[in-house]
């Protein structure tokens, strides 16, 4: 049977790959593709850089390159010859059946030459010699100096693939200089059949570029051209090929085809969709057509196999094409400055890339002499053959590539809350192509003069941006970031007491878009600004995250807010922190979201092989003989890590009665107040001082308890990190056999809280709730194996933080149990999934007080004060309709001192 990378190459399109790595070459999975139909291999300093500096599949060639005293450079250039001329060799079989018409590998010119002509023509010429195989192209931009290279370099006779065209002008300008380049070459006695070209014209990045201008005039009060979105790249690509179509139709080609020259084929580059709300397939589907080529990145290539559709779009619809070029004339969109904008930051991108693949060439060469300690290391006692035997489990049943490949039967035999929920797994690449749109609009808010960010949003949509705000706080001149995801009225005045509304930025975020806690923030917040700023203008210190077409992608246009960025819907919240909901609030802060995502890409490239599941094999299989209770610690400045993998592991895994408990901020001890359902995994910063933790974790390793260390150079290694985590959750709930992407308990409280309110609403009262009041009577029932979980609708302050972790210490070290410890309600939208779901070994401890401050929650008949209550009890309701042992204790207005009775109670 075919598939449909053939049906497209039936259709006259060759499908080549736009990725390249040793462990793709060395593992045989090249050669799948091949002989699935893919027909040619292209590579750019990008690629090459995630793949060198981004996993371990180099280290041995690095490691001798070092000892034989090579400069970064001629290091470079070795790696990346070996690479090319081998996939060359893999490829040499499609390049004979097909005359030459395909089996290309492409290598590009140093991107630091893009403006020098002569250096671009030595420099390919060299490259080309090295390589010394006849199904080699050698990559040169269409800048302005690259294209007479390109000219001189086919009268040579060597294959070239014109690269970074992206308007119609640049592109006659390259065929010109490929039939000129070929004329002297004839007239020089060469036999042109031997010589083959593209021409790489890119295309998702117009509309990156062309929509980011488009949105920018909405939201100035221009008008609603929300339609001409999402469709210049596509109309720019067709009237490119009938450009094609009409210079190589044209009289003066016939000669050369006579003496067998070829077509110099138009390759459509940048067709993975940029923006994450459009169809991964959209570019692919639309320009399908004879005599070109679609190179495609690793994601865009499995959703064409898994899904795609081809059919003959190429040539149709020009007329349409032409009259959208006009609509964004008329819109006041310059095509000529958004393409020469586009080159400009094409090459700058690839110099850059270059600069930073030369940079971390140099640094790993320098730490494998150096013998540092690896990315991960373990030490598991008598737990690793239990983990061996979860790897050849994991192996026998091929998880690896059937996650990466999106089979929903990993983990259950329907698709449900599965096949859509896995766009985790690729959405780095498209996040990539919105850097430079989210920093303009983070220089646009702090162009503005607004001095805070408020964050309302819960759960998925909070937390991520919570722990990154945690790890970087702002850059100079960047407003103060604040996340707000409660209904506690005395933590929203204590927010109200910091900001000025007029001057802050509210970014409201919903994946739903209709989180009843972001939902009663945003009206709140709304009415203040509307007092402050007035109707008409309160919109624009409002921005949103969520799915498309939700409630508030419709509330967000409606009224006026600055700007809605529309995540993908295939990624659920706990696993969204390196899409839209991450890197929105982190851009605002001015982090350096691009540091961010190359850490996790180079991370996502390494997971590609059986070695990645490790950390997901390891937790669960340690979870499986009842160390459970994944502890973790962290370097100074990565504290709020914990904060984020709480809510991934509970809610990922405690289900169906099973779960890894994830305990996070927990004070460490010593190892005689530890059980023997413990797992600790401890992520290590470089630059940090590490000291006492050094110290703490050495003597657990020493006592037996079984210890994960994950390396980090930097904080920027969060970004690594991020990604490891969601594939070690969802490895693990492979090997425990649960679904990792659903939260089947989380409505039960919410059910409860709805119907909290809707009686208060008929009594105007607060049904009484019946539950023990003691912290040592709940703490009587606990036995070995059992967990604390501290759940407090409190205003967080620094005395409270500190008894938390006084208490929590005082509980470990008298019960040997483990604890864990949220604020209510964010909690709820955390580890409340575990808590209902999970193992029946929690201990509830819920906290509450007497509001001093209340505030109402505009267009309702409640105040936040009583939400926040109603949550409690539905909360409280629902452990107990479940038989979870709980307790209920009020404190006095003074919370932190409350907490200090309680461990003085406890003795």
């Amino acid at each position: 049977m075919s598939n449909p990378v053939q049906d497209v190459q039936r259709l006259g399109q060759s499908i080549w790959y736009d990725n390249i790595r040793r462990g793709l070459l060395d593992s045989g999975e090249l050669k799948r593709l091949i002989e699935m139909g893919v027909t040619g291999l292209t590579s750019n300093p990008t690629i090459f850089e995630k793949a060198i500096a981004g996993s371990t599949d180099y280290d041995e060639a690095l490691t001798e390159l070092a000892r034989s005293d090579r400069s970064v450079d001629d290091s470079y250039e070795a790696l990346v010859i070996e690479d090319i001329r081998n996939t060359a060799d893999l490829l040499r079989p499609v390049y004979d059946r097909t005359g030459g018409v395909d089996g290309y590998a492409s290598l590009e010119v140093s991107p630091k030459l893009a403006h020098d002509t002569a250096g671009t023509t030595a420099e390919a010429r060299r490259l080309f010699g090295a390589l010394d195989k006849p199904n080699v192209m050698i990559k040169v931009p269409a800048t302005a100096e690259g294209i007479p290279a390109v000219r001189q370099l086919i009268s040579e006779g060597i294959n070239i693939n014109v690269t970074l065209i992206f308007s119609l002008e640049a592109y006659r300008q390259v065929m010109e200089a490929y039939i000129a380049g070929l004329e002297e070459y004839v007239a020089g006695g060469g036999d042109p059949s031997h010589i083959a070209s593209v021409a790489s014209f890119f295309v998702s990045r117009v509309d990156t570029a062309v929509d980011a201008l488009l949105e920018e005039r909405m939201s100035h009060g221009g008008p609603d051209v929300k339609a001409l979105m999402g469709k210049a790249a596509i109309a720019n690509a067709k009237l490119a090929y009938r450009e094609f179509q009409q210079v190589f139709g044209e009289e003066r080609f016939s000669g050369l085809k006579g003496k067998q020259a070829r077509p110099q084929r138009p390759l459509w580059a940048s067709t993975s969709a940029k923006n994450p709300a459009y169809s991964d397939l959209m570019y692919v589907e639309a320009l399908i057509g004879p005599d070109t080529v679609d190179t495609v990145p690793p994601a865009t290539l499995t959703a064409l196999l898994e899904y795609g559709k081809p059919g003959l779009t190429l040539a149709s619809g020009m007329d349409e094409a032409e009259e959208h070029m006009q609509s964004l004339e008329t819109a006041g969109v310059d095509m000529s400055q958004v393409t020469d904008k586009l080159l400009a930051d094409g090459v700058k991108s690839f110099a850059d890339s270059f600069d930073t693949l030369l940079s971390n060439i140099s640094e790993k060469m320098a730490k494998l002499t150096a013998q540092l300690p690896p990315r991960q290391s373990a030490s598991l006692g008598g737990h690793l053959p239990d983990v061996e035997a979860a790897l050849r489990d994991l192996q026998d049943r091929d998880v690896i590539k059937r996650i990466w490949s999106k089979d929903h039967t990993v983990w259950k035999p329907e698709p449900t809350e599965i096949s859509d929920r896995l766009g985790w797994l690729n959405v780095t690449e498209s996040m990539a192509d919105q850097v430079s749109a989210l920093q303009s609009f983070a220089d646009e808010v702090k162009e503005a003069g607004y001095r805070h960010v408020v964050l309302l949003g819960m759960g998925g949509s909070s937390l991520g941006a919570e722990a990154l705000w945690q790890t970087f706080g702002s850059a100079p001149g960047y407003p103060e970031p604040i996340t707000l995801d409660t209904t506690v009225p005395d933590w929203i005045q204590a927010v109200n007491r910091t900001i000025d509304v007029s001057k802050t930025l509210f970014l409201v975020s919903s994946k739903s878009g209709g989180t009843l806690e972001t939902v009663s923030g945003y009206r709140y917040y709304r009415s203040l600004v509307e007092e402050s700023l007035g109707k008409e203008k309160a919109g624009t210190n409002f921005a949103a995250i969520t799915d498309p077409d939700s409630p508030l992608e419709t509330l967000a246009h409606e009224e006026g807010f600055r700007r809605v960025f529309t995540n993908p819907s295939d990624i659920g919240g706990r696993y969204a922190i390196l899409s839209y909901f991450g890197l929105v609030p982190a851009a605002l802060a001015g982090i350096a979201i691009e540091d961010v995502l190359a850490s996790a890409e180079g991370m996502r490239a390494s997971t590609r092989d059986e070695s990645a599941a490790w950390l997901g094999a390891a937790m669960a299989a340690l979870a499986l003989k009842g160390r459970d209770k994944l502890t973790i610690a962290t370097s100074p400045s990565i504290s709020s890590f914990g904060l984020w993998s709480e809510q991934l592991l509970a809610e990922s895994t405690g289900k169906e009665g099973k779960g890894i408990v994830p305990v996070a901020g927990e004070p460490l001890v010593g190892p005689e107040s530890y059980g023997d359902d413990r797992l600790f995994v401890y992520l290590r910063v470089e630059e940090d001082d590490n000291a006492k933790t050094d110290a703490e974790i050495e003597r657990l390793e020493s006592s037996g308890q079984p210890v994960i260390r994950l390396h980090l150079r930097d904080r920027y290694g969060l970004g690594a990190e991020f990604f490891r985590w969601e594939f070690a959750t969802a490895v693990a709930g492979a090997a425990l056999g649960i679904n990792p992407f659903d939260q089947p308990n989380v409505q039960s409280a919410k059910d409860k809280t709805a119907d909290v309110l809707q009686a208060y609403g008929s009594s105007g009262a607060l049904p009484r709730v019946e539950a023990p009041g003691s912290l040592k009577d709940l703490l009587a029932e606990a036995k070995s194996g059992d967990y604390l979980a501290i759940m407090a609708y409190l205003r967080p302050t620094p005395e409270v933080e500190e008894a938390m972790a006084d208490l929590r210490r005082k509980v470990a070290e008298k019960h040997q149990i483990a604890t864990t410890f949220g604020y209510g309600p964010r909690f709820l939208h955390s580890s409340g999934q575990l808590h209902k779901g999970g193992p029946a070994s929690g201990l509830f401890l819920q906290l509450v007080v007497d509001h001093e401050d209340d505030l109402p929650v505009p267009g309702r008949d409640y105040s936040f004060a009583t939400l926040a209550d109603a949550q409690a009890i539905g909360d409280l309701q629902a452990l107990q309709e479940l038989g979870r042992r709980v307790a209920m204790v009020k404190l006095d207005k003074d919370t932190a001192a409350g907490i200090r009775r309680i461990i003085e109670e406890i003795g």
